[in-house]
């Protein structure tokens, strides 16, 4: 059994990410038995979604690299797909740019993830040129999400906002609503579809309905985080039942294993 440590900056106020990654790969232990993944986070804290505390929430960036760099991570994601995005586009590089040079001026050598780097990868490994997209932000955040993925080159044909500001709020969103409100998107000319640009927003338990109801690839910030996460391990982009990014048939964006400063116990039955 081979222990994966993946470390977490998450917002404060998160309530998902905690779970939707930790669930999507506690379904992959049980289906590819062999590895077994452990969670560390550090907070910045933020409560509301607005630009003023995601930009309060960025300045913290660095102090929760360097906590989490303490536990010798062998892969780090920052979750808040909003904070990274409305810094303009292509903040997501800068992003994990400063956090990898904090992890290493402590010793720590492990890749960085961003949601929103993401989500990009995500959508090209699809192969999608076009997406409609559904957020709980305000429209003006909205806004700022869909410029930043445009700007990547990537049309987004429709984009639905639930305007919810409260991010204690966002977490409380049931999954199962997202199977009627994909139905307000216009998907005639999408390629594919993002239920939820925010790792706050449930949704993992209606992404695979989705797919199937849509007849086109559903993912999420989350499921996206979750195929890169695994693609910086060097392992198989599978998960069941979380869409078809993460069928396992897809090339990942990075597939070299990373180096791991953890023991495997070949002689330990999960």
């Amino acid at each position: 059994m081979t222990d994966h440590h993946i470390g977490l900056i998450v917002p404060s106020s998160n309530l998902t990410m905690e779970t939707e990654l930790p669930r999507m790969l506690g379904a992959r232990e049980r289906e590819l038995p062999g590895d077994r993944f452990v969670f560390h986070s550090s907070r910045m804290r933020m409560r509301h979604v607005t630009p003023e505390e995601l930009r309060g929430m960025n300045a913290q960036t660095e102090r929760a690299a360097l906590e989490l760099a303490d536990a010798r991570p062998d892969v780090v994601a920052s979750a808040c797909l909003v904070a990274i995005m409305a810094q303009g586009p292509g903040h997501h590089c800068t992003a994990e740019a400063e956090i990898g040079a904090a992890l290493r001026g402590q010793g720590a050598q492990a890749p960085v993830v961003t949601s929103a780097g993401a989500l990009l990868d995500g959508v090209a490994a699809l192969g999608a040129r076009r997406i409609a997209v559904l957020t709980p932000y305000l429209k003006g955040l909205t806004r700022l999400v869909v410029d930043y993925i445009e700007d990547a080159g990537v049309e987004v044909v429709d984009a639905l906002s639930l305007e919810v500001p409260d991010n204690l709020a966002v977490a409380r969103l049931d999954p199962e609503d997202l199977r009627e409100h994909w139905r307000r998107l216009d998907l005639r000319r999408a390629d594919a579809l993002v239920l939820s640009a925010c790792v706050q927003m449930p949704s993992l338990a209606a992404i695979q309905p989705v797919e199937d109801a849509a007849g086109l690839p559903v993912l999420s910030a989350a499921t996206a985080t979750a195929y890169r996460v695994l693609g910086e391990l060097g392992l198989e982009t599978r998960v069941p039942g979380a869409g078809r990014l993460l069928r396992g048939d897809l090339p990942g964006r990075a597939q070299t294993p990373a180096v791991s400063t953890r023991t495997t116990d070949q002689d330990i039955t999960p």
